[in-house]
């Protein structure tokens, strides 16, 4: 079995950050604010993919980034899902060893 590339972290991040920000849109008045932040965010999440897709993580990278996945996950609040909307990113980026 292969080492996870960054390319594969990065799109495991991106599938349960697209469950958080459809969990953020439940609130309506945020609705924009969610969708101008999400696509900032994974437009960050594209360019790391392009330039470092082939790289591969560590095993502590991978673990760290899937309690990451773990944590946001187990939220079920909207607004607490809008508040992680930034924050779940950058702890990614971090892992990642990238600047957010």
């Amino acid at each position: 079995m292969s080492s996870p590339t960054v390319s594969d972290a990065i799109d495991r991040a991106v599938e349960a950050y697209l469950v958080l920000g459809g969990l953020g849109e439940e609130i309506e008045d945020e609705w924009s604010y969610v969708t101008d932040l999400s696509e900032a965010w994974r437009a960050r999440f594209d360019e790391v993919a392009t330039s470092r897709g082939t790289d591969a993580v560590t095993p502590e990278t991978d673990a760290a980034i899937d309690r990451a996945i773990d944590e946001i996950g187990r939220i079920e609040d909207p607004h607490r899902a809008i508040d992680w909307l930034s924050t779940f990113p950058q702890i990614v980026l971090l892992a990642l060893g990238e600047r957010p």
